[in-house]
Order: structure tokens, then sequence, then C-alpha cells
């Protein structure tokens, strides 16, 4: 079914500076408000980013698959003299995190409804993380790439330590040291490339195509701190303790964004800054990192279905499935990046439905999180109990959701490379069902285990609104994955071929990773 483009747009329109400068828009406002205007303020936000939704909805359906890999391309010189530019640029990947993000950011903006504490700068704080990842996931720039990814992760630690809950402080400090180590080997790497190439510009597309490429020796050096740079904010093991803690201190729709979303600018940065620019480096690197990545998914499978903490459950969930992400980025081959792809964006949307529910819907009311102390609530939110089970099947990888479908691509790619790992990997999919299925039934089914759960404040239409749309987009691309698969497949072939060319390149001269030839000087002078 060829979906795409549905229409076409007027050239020469800065659709994707808008979406990000809306929002930037709207944290100028709603600072410049006056603090008792605490409804303008809630309002503002909830209408820039639902501006910035409907543009990134847009040029999502406009893209055309069939056209170049980057389009609705805009650029302005910043320092020439150093090789940086303000240039952004969007393929079928992009499209689909912009598009995530917008979702995220709107129904995340209905949840914050109830905020009373310090309204004015949670808003601005929260707009402001938002700026940073849509500036993200469209840079084209690795300068720009960094300087949207360090607004993005910074805000989070205010976000956390003034309006979280449940050791904030210690969550926000340990998010923002995790982090904040990860950004030092990214610009490790971002330095590395700048000067390696000898091209002194911060481009990444030139940087990708330049002959003759960055040597063996250069890639095998710098891809891992590249790479680990970003996947730490991916939750890789061994750096992954930071985002359960992060997840259970976070108000409930920065856990939103958090989960949904900061998570995906982790691997997205695995993707596009170390596996696009150094594919070699990334094919030498692939034992170690399909590793790591199978720890991931089994260990956090394993420790969700032990704790007792509702928040914990979800956020050791977020471990295991962000670990199938890099998995399938790990496996380096069509089917398997595509299906990375598509479980960031059905885990986005998944986890960012299971926090509207169990941080809004539930703790806000109970004022409890702990498992034991929960039962019945369907008889008291249906609509609650509904929306996590939609949630709860796309985390189970059931058919007709959108985590079926990309959980199905990751396997199978996984497979294709390396068998015995996906054999391994698919003991999480058995855990993943047991605790799911353990939580429905001990927070929704049975009889109401606190007779003070029945006069407890009924859902608004914010939550309503909020459950409906995200629980609508799981279901949607999960019965019509073409919805989102032509579009990611374009942009993924292209980066496919570079590592099938490096796969080749290294086969005549070795992986010293397997002692296939130790003389890395040796290599490049193959090439």
């Amino acid at each position: 079914m060829n979906l795409f483009p549905l229409y076409s747009l007027p050239t020469g329109v800065p659709y994707l500076s808008f979406i990000w400068l809306v929002m930037l828009a709207g944290a100028v406002i709603i600072a410049l408000l006056p603090s008792g205007a605490k409804n303008a303020m809630r309002w503002t936000a909830v209408i820039c980013s639902f501006l910035s939704l409907v543009v990134s909805l847009l040029i999502y359906f406009a893209y055309d698959p069939a056209g170049p890999t980057f389009q609705f391309v805009e650029r302005l010189n910043w320092v020439p003299s150093l090789g940086i530019s303000y240039y952004v640029g969007a393929d079928g990947i992009s499209m689909a995190m912009l598009m995530l993000n917008g979702f995220v950011i709107f129904t995340g903006s209905l949840i914050s409804w109830n905020i009373e504490k310090r309204v004015k700068e949670y808003f601005v704080l929260l707009l402001l993380l938002v700026v940073g990842v849509y500036g993200v996931f469209m840079s084209l720039d690795l300068f720009l790439f960094f300087v949207f990814y360090e607004l993005a992760v910074l805000p989070m630690y205010l976000l956390i330590g003034i309006w979280g809950s449940t050791r904030k402080e210690y969550g926000a400090m340990k998010l923002t040291l995790y982090l904040m180590v990860g950004s030092a080997f990214c610009i490790v790497g971002m330095l590395a490339v700048y000067f390696g190439s000898g091209l002194r510009t911060f481009d990444m597309v030139e940087l990708a195509n330049f002959r003759p490429g960055f040597s063996t020796s250069f890639q095998f050096a710098f891809f891992m701190p590249m790479f680990v740079g970003f996947a730490v904010l991916a939750g890789m093991f061994p750096f992954h303790t930071w985002s359960p803690t992060g997840h259970v201190a976070a108000p409930t729709a920065v856990s939103m964004l958090h989960a949904g979303v900061l998570m995906k600018l982790g691997a997205y940065g695995c993707l596009r800054a170390a596996i696009w620019l150094m594919p070699e480096g990334a094919q030498m690197w692939a034992p170690v990192l399909i590793t790591l990545t199978l720890l991931n998914v089994v260990y956090g499978a394993y420790i969700a279905m032990a704790q007792r903490d509702f928040k914990y459950v979800i956020g050791y969930s977020s471990v295991s499935h962000m670990g199938l992400v890099v998995m399938g980025l790990a496996a380096m081959n069509q089917i398997s990046i595509n299906g990375a792809v598509l479980q960031m964006f059905a885990h986005g949307v998944m986890t960012a439905l299971f926090f509207a529910v169990v941080g809004r819907m539930i703790y806000d009311r109970t004022h409890t999180r702990q498992l034991p102390e929960l039962g019945g609530l369907a008889h008291v939110f249906p609509f609650a109990a509904l929306m996590f089970i939609i949630g709860g099947f796309s985390s189970m990888g059931m058919p007709g959701t959108a985590g079926f479908y990309a959980e199905f691509n990751i396997f199978l790619g996984v497979w294709n490379r390396f068998p015995l790992v996906a054999i391994i990997a698919g003991i999480a999919i058995p855990i993943t069902a047991a605790y799911i299925l353990r939580v429905i039934r001990q927070v929704f089914f049975g009889e109401v285990r606190n007779p003070e759960f029945r006069r407890l404040p009924k859902l608004t239409w914010q939550e309503y609104t909020s459950g409906v749309i995200l629980a609508t987009l799981v279901l949607a691309v999960g019965i019509f994955p073409d919805l989102m698969h032509p579009i990611v497949n374009s942009s993924v072939t292209p980066v496919v071929q570079r590592l099938e060319t490096a796969r080749e390149t290294l086969s005549v001269v070795g992986n010293p990773l397997l002692g296939d030839n130790p003389s890395l000087e040796a290599q490049d002078g193959q090439r």
C-alpha cells in the first residue's frame, strides 16, 4: 500500500524551524505572563504543542520516500570559520521521531494541567526541553545537533528536582551525572570526527560522504566513544541505572517525555552520529554491542518482574524495550534497523500511555504506587484500566499493536545475523507477558482493596483526551504498519548500504576485535 506522499506542500517554507520555534515562542510567552495567570500558561503550552504536532504531521504525510533522503532542508551559515551552520532536514527516520515528540508533548501538556507549584517555571522548562528534542531530530550539523541535545537534557534536572517525588534530588543528580558523562564521550567523538576528516566542517552529510572516508584505525578507536556517549541516554547496559530512578522521581508529564522521547534521543544519536558516520567501526564493534544489549533485554525484563513499585515496573520495562531498540541497531541489517526505528516510536507512545495512567490517573489520586496496596481499580477507573491494558498488550508484542510489528522486525533481523542472541533475547517475551499480566491483575482486577478508592476524584477531560490519542496511535500503527514502514524503510536503506560496504571492506582487511588482523595500520594500507 503506497500512501506517501499524500499531498505536496509549498517549497521554501521553513516548516522544520517552525516546529521548534513555536515551542520556544510558547516558553517566552509563558515567561512573560503574570504568575497568577495559570490557566493562560496551560493553554499556551497546549496550543503551542498542538501547532508543532500539526506541522509535524503535515510534513510527515508530505514526505516522498522516492525523493531525496533529506527533505524540507534549511541551511544558514552560523560560524562559517569553524564549519558550523544551522543545517536542518528530515528523512523518514527523523519524520517518525518528530511525529512521536509532537504526540508526547501535546498529551504531556494536557496531563500537566494539574500542576499548581511554580506553574510558570514548570511549563517554560518543559517547552525548552521539547525545543531541544525537536532540534536533535532535525539537525544535520553535528555541532547544532549537540547544542540541541544538551538543551534537551539539562532542563530534566530542574523538572525532576523541583516537581518530582520519591528521592527526587537523588534521581535528578544521578540522571545529570550519567548524562554529563555520556556528553563528554560524545564531545570526544564529535571533535575526533571534525579533525579526523580534515574537512573542518560539522556537516554530517558531508562527513558521511567524503572520500576516502575515515580510516579503519580511526573508526576502531572513536566509534565506541561516540556510540556509548549516546547509548547512556538510551539506557544501554551497564549505564542504565539512572533511567528507572529518573522515571520514578519525575512528575508525570516529564516521565512521559523521559521514557517516551528522551531515551530515543540516545538511540537516534547512536544511529545518526555513530553508525552513519563510522560504519566500519560499527561493524567491528557489533559483537560487543549485541552482547550488551542482550543483557539489557533479559535483565531489564527480569528486574521489572521483581518490582513492587508500579513506576519501577515501567522503568525497568523501558530498560528492556530500549535494549531491543539498540539490539536492532547492533544487528545492522535492513530488517533489524527498520524494527529498531519502529520500536522507538511504538515504545515512545506505549510508555507515554503507561505513565499517563500510572502517574496521573492512579498515583496522583491514590498517593501510592505499591502494587500490594492497589487493587480493583477497574471498578473505579475503567478507562484507566483499558488504557493500561492496550499499552500492556503493545509491551507484550501482541498482534494488532505497534509493539508487535516492531519487535517482529527486530527479532527477525537479529536472527539473520546473530541467531543465538535472538533465541536468548526471546526469554524476555514470556517474562514481559508475566509482569504485565501480574500488574493488570493486581492493580485493576479483584475487589477494591481500599474503600477510600471509591471516593477518588473522577478523571478529567484532559486525561481522557490524552489516553484516547495515545491508545489510538498504538492500535493504528499496529493494525496499519504501512502508516510508518515505507517512510522509515526508505531512509534506513542508505544507512544499511553504507554498513554493507563496510562489512565487505572488513571481510578483506579483517576485524581486529575478532583477531582477524591485529595490524590496524596494515588494514588502512589495504583500503
